[in-house]
């Protein structure tokens, strides 16, 4: 395998995995002269009917990541379930990653995610790792309830359980096959905010509006923009962001998951080292998109202002609520004729459902309110679209 000429323009872009982030990335790519060359398992994932080129590969085949490098200037990744140490082979003989491996070497397995965040003095909940030697509550993790995560591969609530008992922790543990896992402190947050925050190769960061998030069993429900928060708390969240990304020397977008503490301080929860569910209102909501921002920084381009461009929207995702094969063209066409609505309706392709699968989402731009009128037109707004998207 050839090295890469580091000052050649990129033009080609590979990606590793095919799902909705990156089936939202080609509008991106497009815009911008890019070529999208997906890695991902079938033709039916969102993105293959995107991209330029599509290497049919499970997305952790490192020999199909070879092939996907030959076509290709950088590499960048849509989810994290990759194997690493194969990769790192590829990255010894020239390949051009984007985060580096090295990234994410230290944020892939959630309890080491844990101990690195806590080496750089970046605020989390109390933790421990548990591998069925040692019950909590102990000293490290005074709260009577926990939160159970799996180390890696958890997502859209998958492999994360809140724990009111060590009976339930127990039965809950021998149900997952008796992995090692994550164990935190519950937080009683007043809210949870995300960020999105990209970095270049000059050091450069720019950071979105910080959105609220809110949650139904562990899977994002809502993100509205600006989320209601102080100046302190903003400062707070951007401070973290920053040192993170300049610890990690990032080159991309990442998007970071908080706790706010009714007492107002900023708990860090989850990174992704990616784009995010919390930065879909970006699209319509922000002058740059976080997938236009992430192509930028991969693609060694002038990160341009993130700013919304409106006074807010709420993003509100289509959750699958049945085990179902439908494209729900009736419930589609009802929400794109909501009267008086500024809405943008994203169907991610997928025609099976099944209960907290992402089917697609709804982002709706409010104009011409603030404060406290503006958060509520947005929960009013995703009341009414969720009204129509759930049975019942």
């Amino acid at each position: 395998m050839s090295q890469i000429d580091r000052t050649e323009k990129i033009n080609r872009v590979g990606v590793i995995g095919g799902g909705q982030l990156a089936w939202m990335m080609a509008d991106a790519a497009e815009a911008l002269g890019i070529d999208l060359v997906v890695q991902t398992p079938k033709n039916s994932d969102p993105a293959a009917a995107r991209a330029s080129e599509v290497i049919l590969a499970p997305i952790d085949d490192a020999q199909a990541t070879a092939q996907l490098a030959e076509r290709c200037d950088v590499i960048t990744f849509e989810n994290e379930f990759v194997d690493l140490t194969a990769l790192g082979e590829l990255e010894r003989q020239g390949v051009r990653f984007r985060p580096k491996l090295s990234v994410l070497a230290p944020i892939l397995d959630k309890y080491e995610q844990r101990c690195y965040l806590r080496s750089l003095g970046l605020p989390v909940p109390k933790f421990m790792a548990f591998d069925g030697t040692q019950l909590p509550p102990t000293r490290d993790l005074p709260s009577e309830k926990v939160v159970m995560k799996a180390r890696r591969h958890g997502y859209d609530g998958q492999g994360t359980a809140i724990c009111g008992s060590r009976q339930t922790l127990l039965a809950t543990w021998e149900r997952w096959g008796r992995p090692g896992v994550l164990l935190e402190e519950f937080i009683p947050f007043e809210r949870e905010l995300a960020v999105m925050a990209a970095r270049n190769q000059a050091g450069e960061v720019v950071f979105y509006p910080v959105v609220e998030t809110q949650q139904e069993a562990q899977v994002c429900r809502r993100a509205i923009a600006p989320g209601d928060v102080t100046p302190e708390v903003k400062a707070q969240v951007e401070a973290i962001a920053h040192r993170l990304l300049s610890a990690l020397d990032v080159v991309g977008i990442f998007g970071i998951e908080l706790f706010l503490t009714p007492q107002g301080q900023v708990l860090v929860n989850e990174i992704a080292p990616r784009t995010h569910n919390s930065g879909h209102l970006t699209l319509n909501a922000c002058n740059t998109s976080q997938f236009e921002m992430h192509l930028r920084a991969v693609c060694d381009l002038p990160l341009p202002s993130p700013t919304l461009n409106c006074a807010g929207a709420v993003m509100v995702n289509l959750l699958g609520y049945e085990e179902s094969e439908d494209d729900y063209e009736a419930k589609q066409q009802q929400l794109r004729a909501i009267p008086g609505a500024h809405l943008y309706l994203y169907w991610y392709g997928k025609n099976q459902s099944r209960p907290g699968r992402k089917m697609g989402h709804v982002t709706a731009i409010v104009q011409g309110v603030s404060g406290n009128a503006l958060q509520q037109q947005c929960q009013e707004l995703a009341h009414q679209i969720e009204s129509i998207w759930y049975p019942g």
